[in-house]
């Protein structure tokens, strides 16, 4: 159950980042909206992820796929460059996650 809450909460962080690109600084109602009520989903669910997965492990996975999914967003979606350093570092925060979620995943 810790991971399917810790995808909720990753699911709601994702769509709160995104909102928050359209909010245009929080001037335009309905993304600002969104951006907060996304955002205390993503934190509500991750604390119910922390009953049953160590803070360190749950932080990484939630931080790391949503760093790496908004990353990708901006590049597929967004306009926002893809060149091969910034490719390589989402693969290198995928990775440390991986890698972390191997050495202790409790």
């Amino acid at each position: 159950m810790g991971y399917l809450t810790l995808a909720g909460a990753i699911l709601s962080e994702i769509l709160a980042t995104t909102a928050m690109k359209y909010s245009d600084g929080f001037s335009r109602l309905w993304p600002s909206l969104a951006t907060l009520a996304g955002y205390l989903v993503a934190f509500t669910l991750l604390a119910r992820t922390l009953r049953t997965m160590s803070v360190g492990t749950a932080y990484a996975i939630w931080a790391g796929a949503g760093t790496a999914v908004i990353a990708a967003i901006g590049m597929v979606f967004l306009g926002e460059s893809a060149g091969p350093l910034k490719i390589l570092g989402v693969l290198l925060v995928i990775a440390g996650v991986v890698v972390l979620h191997m050495g202790g995943a409790h």
